[in-house]
């Protein structure tokens, strides 16, 4: 199977996926098991939200809808896996 173009959505997606795996809401490909690690989501999340940041005026109306959305949801299951 041919690996995705690299571009700035598929390197969010690969970030909003390690961010899920760490939330524990996505098997560990490697193991098969979910685990949280919820200072890397963290970590993860706020790598996104620097990337946001930082590419502010220099991304298309669909990476900055894409950015925007990613993070409002793993912000919110963030805040409820650290209740």
């Amino acid at each position: 199977m041919p690996l995705p173009e690299i571009n700035f959505s598929t390197f969010i997606f690969s970030l909003n996926t390690s961010t899920l795996l760490h939330l524990g809401e996505v098997p560990d490909p490697a193991t098969g098991k979910q685990q949280e690690d919820l200072p890397m989501a963290k970590q993860t999340i706020d790598l996104i939200a620097m990337l946001e940041e930082k590419t502010r005026g220099n991304l298309t109306s669909d990476e900055e809808n894409l950015v925007k959305h990613i993070l409002y949801d793993l912000r919110l299951r963030y805040v409820q896996k650290a209740k």
